[in-house]
């Protein structure tokens, strides 16, 4: 873990400080007392850091959050965003953790090696996604989920990320992004009737800011590796 620290670059520390500390101003700054919000928050934020690394703890951590957004999306009643994290992202972020730790650059854990997939695979993750959204759609509106529309194109976008995440390709990044617009839409929503949840609009900001990043550190990781590569 020493060695992980060593590798991260001033940019990458100012980047997630810049993240805490945005999401602990807006936390206090609505007068919020669940701090349950605050913790998780954090929690992603450190998550999708160690992910930008190609690190395994972001997988771990990332089952860790899944667990706690779970929670506060049950809460709210927007069960597509409890059945998603709880029954789809965590699960694949703990399979996600087999895969990358059995794919390690140059046998090293410390990092993943980046994949390529196919055309195909892509043309195959998106269909899929297509049709577990549209499954969805039916079980949430059976359910009484609020904002249904823009939940079901949660469910679209966070599925394509898990499989992109899995696969490790740096398009799981795109793909975490455009979730995060929806989810800022989403929240935005829930916080117009109550500011405990604006805390988690400026997660979902930040979490974008950190998978554009994200995307462009595994781009360049990709090549990097791929000029090491043994021959």
């Amino acid at each position: 873990m020493k060695a992980f620290f060593r590798s991260v670059t001033p940019f990458e520390y100012a980047l997630w400080g810049g993240a805490v500390a945005a999401i602990v101003i807006s936390f206090f700054a609505c007068g919020n007392t669940a701090y349950y919000n605050l913790f998780g928050s954090i929690l992603g934020a450190t998550a999708l850091i160690f992910v930008a690394k190609g690190h395994i703890a972001g997988q771990v951590l990332s089952v860790l959050f899944a667990a706690y957004y779970g929670f506060v999306s049950f809460g709210i009643r927007y069960y597509g965003e409890m059945i998603t994290y709880l029954c789809m992202s965590a699960p694949m972020a703990i399979a996600a953790v087999i895969g990358w730790l059995r794919h390690p650059f140059e046998g090293d854990r410390r990092e993943v090696a980046v994949s390529s997939p196919k055309l195909w695979e892509y043309g195959a993750i998106l269909l899929l996604a297509g049709g577990v959204s549209l499954a969805f759609y039916f079980i949430l509106r059976a359910l009484d989920t609020a904002n249904l529309l823009v939940g079901t194109f949660s469910v679209a976008t966070s599925f394509t990320a898990a499989m992109l995440t899995l696969r490790r390709s740096p398009y799981y990044a795109v793909a975490y992004a455009c979730n995060d617009i929806v989810l800022i839409l989403l929240w935005g929503m829930a916080a117009a009737r109550s500011t405990e949840y604006i805390a988690l609009v400026v997660c979902f900001s930040v979490f974008l800011i950190e998978d554009v990043y994200g995307f462009i550190s595994w781009i360049l990781r990709g090549r990097r590796q791929k000029s090491q590569e043994k021959p």
